[in-house]
């Protein structure tokens, strides 16, 4: 084994967003008529239950042990605690990395688990923490489409110098986790396999915990034991529906006699008791009237408390005047000769009202002058007036236009964190709707460069006249904030690398790889041959090819794209794309040429045919380059090896074959030896047309020595296709 393998343990927590929620209240645990309440010392209130008809739906089943233990749904997670105000806690045991004697290396696997999507990892409670004196971990997933990682690395010499309590660094690493990560691995890894320090740790540890309930101590250095387990704590939401789409469908709707809201920073829907009530409000009579006169006296001494439904009124004795409430006014005996106290006070308080409502009208009118200015000045600042006059000066139809920062506002409900799509290093990308109901996503980048602003400009105009089905539509821009804001269409059945590596989303057949790769080899084509002038995209790979409700092929992210000036074939650049995909020549050389773009396509078309990530550390060294190693294996005369077995099982061994041919020589480390994008189109095209001869006929039967022979290298532990 290579002494600089490492070998890790993944945790996979696919959970889709919901955010915090109101601050905990304490309330009435009711469970449903007839119900179990309790598992052992957990409390279980409706809408969770153990049996049938005791629980609103399976997301809250709660399976309860012959020795009281809780488990969550049909998970191994062990449930500490649950609130009606949709936060749960669950135990979750430690990634590690172990090793003994030289030749000795320990590793304990975990089970990965995919649980409901009502539930979320809080990033507000919970940290991602690695401990061990040799260690770095990584924290891996996605927010929206876009990919995540984040590491954590912890050194020490000695033992004797750690600190009981301190997290930072030094035997212990702590980060916040982000909002919105799904699809969660979390992985541990040693720098040296733990030599220098193996007096005293031998072991690399990886979790995410909930941050009020740990505090380092130096004996987790030493040893934590198989069987540890730590809390995290999750939020739960009825559905991932709002409150107006859940009560179309009364009956799902679990607010049926209470009141319905949404978290603050997340999707989905809880239910509360109004003001005034308490109990558990997803049951039909739960929620009872508090009587406040009862509990606490809110009202004067000489006043008379009276419970209303929800409230309670104070009415002062005869001879008293005033609000009667203890905390008001109160009741003070009335003085019918007094200075007339009541009226001057009016008065003043009418005064200083108006007085107050002047100054605000005006403040107001300055405010909105002021954001009018500011606006003009980002328009200006962002190249508002060059890109119109850019538009006149286009003869042709131009789909793109102009949008107000209301407008997007608007669409977005003012930016708020339930419309986010996902973020990356470009930017965050939001889902909008606009007025004539046209759903778009839009993009806001992260920074404004100044000094680029013609090229934006350019760049706008460019790409709101590229019209191919296969590119995803620029709708606009708008240019009235500090940083412009990109319009797109809206693509809803997310990416391909999704399609291909997640395990939830299950795999499709050869004939939509096939097409889907002509479909996206016909779009760069365009961008090359069709565009004026030429577009070089820059960051092709399976991320950035989504795919429609009909898994049709759109091009998307062209926030790395460069314009081809129409006297030159290379621009100098600095590097810049995606690890796994880029061109080794551009690489080395910063020279960025159309075959740079033709270089990437070959690793998805490589990804196509094997089901493997462009670039996975989990694999053996030699195989953890896919471009690498698929040239190896074709080299080498093993590709059916590492073909996937389902497009062994569906494709012909003569199209597969033509198919890895032209991904080899996409994947040619010289930019001559690569075919054009033209030519790869129509190469891919012709694939998807050809014929079955009649020397075809046995294809079925070499298929299945191809597939039995793929079913004993995975026997051998050196199966292909990616599981994490």
């Amino acid at each position: 084994m290579d002494p600089h393998t490492r070998l890790s343990v993944n945790i996979l927590v696919t959970l889709v967003m919901a955010a915090n929620v109101i601050p905990v209240t304490r309330t009435r645990v009711l469970a449903k008529n007839g119900c179990r309440s309790h598992c052992g010392n957990l409390s279980i209130p409706y809408p969770f239950g153990t049996e049938e008809g005791c629980f609103l739906n399976e997301n809250f089943h709660i399976s309860c042990s012959t020795s009281s233990i809780a488990y969550l749904a049909h998970t191994d997670f062990i449930v500490n605690n649950i609130t009606m105000e949709g936060q749960l806690q669950i135990l979750t045991t430690v990634a590690r990395d172990c090793y003994g004697a030289p030749s000795d290396h320990v590793i304990t696997q975990i089970t990965s688990w995919s649980p409901l999507s009502i539930y979320n990892v809080s990033s507000t409670r919970n940290k991602f923490t690695a401990i061990g004196c040799d260690t770095y971990a990584y924290l891996n997933g996605f927010i929206g489409n876009k990919s995540y990682s984040a590491g954590c690395m912890s050194v020490c010499n000695r033992f004797e110098d750690l600190v009981d309590g301190s997290c930072s660094g030094f035997g212990c690493c702590q980060i916040q986790i982000p909002d919105g990560l799904k699809t969660i691995d979390v992985e541990a890894y040693s720098f040296n396999n733990h030599v220098n320090v193996s007096g005293f740790n031998n072991c690399s540890y990886a979790f995410i915990v909930e941050e009020s309930r740990f505090r380092f101590s130096s004996d987790y250095v030493q040893s934590i034991p198989l069987d540890q387990t730590f809390p995290v704590s999750l939020d739960w939401v009825v559905s991932d529906e709002t409150c107006a789409e859940a009560a179309k469908n009364q009956s799902n709707y679990a607010c049926q006699r209470s009141e319905c809201y949404e978290p603050v920073n997340g999707s989905g829907y809880l239910c509360k008791c109004p003001d005034g009530f308490n109990g558990n409000p997803y049951l039909p009579e739960g929620c009872s009237d508090i009587d406040e006169c009862k509990i606490r006296n809110p009202c004067d001494q000489n006043a008379i408390c009276d419970n209303l439904p929800g409230s309670f009124d104070c009415h002062c004795k005869g001879g008293y005047e005033g609000d009667g409430k203890s905390n008001g006014t109160g009741c003070s005996p009335i003085d019918e000769k007094g200075f007339p106290f009541l009226i001057i006070g009016l008065g003043v308080s009418i005064g200083l009202l108006v007085v107050v409502l002047s100054i605000s009208w005006t403040y107001w009118g300055l405010w909105q002058r002021k954001l009018i200015r500011q606006r003009e000045k980002f328009f200006l600042q962002n190249g508002g007036i060059i890109l119109q006059q850019e538009f006149s000066k286009l003869k042709g139809p131009v789909s793109a236009k102009i949008f107000t920062s209301e407008e997007l506002k608007k669409a977005t409900n003012n930016f708020h964190e339930t419309r986010i799509l996902g973020k990356g290093g470009q930017g965050t990308v939001y889902k909008g709707i606009l007025q004539d109901n046209r759903v778009v996503a839009i993009k806001k980048s992260m920074i404004a460069d100044r000094s680029q602003v013609e090229q934006f400009i350019n760049e706008v105009v460019v790409l709101s006249r590229v019209n191919h089905r296969n590119v995803v539509k620029l709708l606009g821009c708008c240019l009235e904030t500090e940083v412009p804001l990109l319009v797109y269409e809206f693509i809803s059945n997310g990416t391909l690398y999704q399609r291909l590596h997640c395990l939830s989303n299950g795999s499709f057949s050869w004939e939509c790889r096939l097409r889907i790769a002509a479909e996206t080899a016909g779009a760069l084509s365009y961008l090359h041959s069709a565009a004026y002038p030429p577009i070089i995209h820059r960051d092709v790979k399976s991320t950035n090819i989504l795919l429609d409700e009909h898994y049709i092929a759109k091009v998307s992210d062209f926030g790395a794209s460069r314009l081809v000036p129409l006297d030159q074939t290379q621009l100098t650049t600095l590097v810049q794309g995606t690890l796994g995909y880029l061109d080794p020549e551009y690489f080395q050389s910063s020279q960025l040429t159309e075959k740079s773009d033709v270089y990437s396509f070959g690793v998805v078309l490589a990804e196509l045919l094997t089901g493997r990530k462009a670039l996975c550390f989990l694999m053996p060294e030699e195989e953890r380059n896919l471009a690498m190693h698929f040239a190896s294996a074709l080299k080498k005369d093993r590709l059916f090896r590492i073909i996937d077995q389902g497009v062994l099982a569906e494709g012909s061994t003569a199209q597969i074959k033509e198919v890895a041919m032209l991904a080899d020589r996409c994947l040619r480390v010289r930019g001559e030896e690569r075919p054009s994008m033209k030519e790869v189109a129509m190469e891919l095209d012709g694939l998807r047309t050809m014929p079955k001869h009649p020397w075809m006929k046995n294809d079925s039967k070499e298929t299945k020595c191809l597939l039995d022979e793929f079913a004993s290298v995975n026997a051998q532990g050196n199966d292909g296709s990616p599981s994490d």
